[in-house]
């Protein structure tokens, strides 16, 4: 079996930068271009900022975890790298986009792996109505924010707001709120993975509203539609016995 030829990438700290270091003296480096696995070195902040850079070209991608929490990463070891990649298991994802039109009249995408959130600017609370493929299912929430996340984004901050953890081959999207008001006993909602979520931003001269896709924010937000983009993949490598589904299951047995 021939060896993948691999691009080593590594997060802006002396951990990951040392572990990069070695691994090119042990196994070369290779243009992630052209690469057969991009290996990218530090925690799952750098691995959602090498997604990006890599979304729509769908680069496998191999996580070694160089960094703090690490779920989205691979164990850190450097032996026998090339053969682990060839007998990873890999997870194909589609992001969301958030297609965000403000207050002013502007209009912004962007594309987010995790989720797409809608944040009050200021001290006061948001008023947000929700509706789901055209028909308004919630007239108003009041709310500190509201957010609709990936399966694969479901045990980050929609895991920090109270959301379900979603299994990858569930095909559902955990719609969440955070910190809400009124209706102060509504915990959210799964959608099925084709759903497109419109949020309309009530009183947004008063309750300014910003939307944010993973790390894009557009301030003064008016109206937000959120849909699962199909057309768009990206793939990560996991090791066999540590796959991302066994993780999002074995997150749910977490105390």
């Amino acid at each position: 079996m021939t060896a993948p030829r691999l691009a080593f990438l590594a997060a802006d700290t002396e951990a990951a930068k040392a572990a990069r270091d070695r691994l090119v003296a042990l196994y070369g480096d290779c243009d992630p271009e052209t690469a057969d696995a991009i290996v990218a070195l530090g925690g799952d902040g750098f691995m959602l900022e090498t997604q990006h850079r890599f979304l729509g070209r769908n680069r496998p991608i191999y996580g070694m975890n160089r960094g703090s929490v690490g779920f989205l990463m691979n164990d850190y070891r450097e032996e026998g790298l090339p053969e682990r990649i060839a007998h990873a298991q890999a997870a194909v994802l589609h992001p969301l986009r958030m297609h965000a039109e403000t207050v002013r009249g502007g209009v912004a995408e962007a594309l987010a792996i995790n989720e797409v959130s809608l944040l009050r600017e200021q001290r006061q609370a948001a008023k947000i109505r929700i509706l789901v493929d055209g028909r308004v299912r919630l007239e108003e929430l009041i709310c500190d924010g509201v957010l609709v996340s990936t399966p694969a984004g479901s045990t980050a901050y929609n895991l920090s707001a109270h959301g379900p953890i979603v299994p990858l081959s569930a095909n559902l999207l955990p719609l969440t709120p955070i910190s809400a008001f009124r209706p102060r006993r509504w915990r959210g909602a799964l959608l099925p993975s084709t759903s497109v979520v419109t949020f309309e931003v009530l009183e947004p001269d008063k309750r300014p509203v910003a939307a944010v896709a993973d790390y894009t924010e557009v301030r003064d937000v008016a109206r937000v539609t959120v849909a699962e983009d199909r057309s768009v993949s990206l793939t990560m490598l996991f090791d066999p016995d540590h796959s991302l589904s066994e993780r999002i299951i074995a997150e749910q047995f977490t105390v």
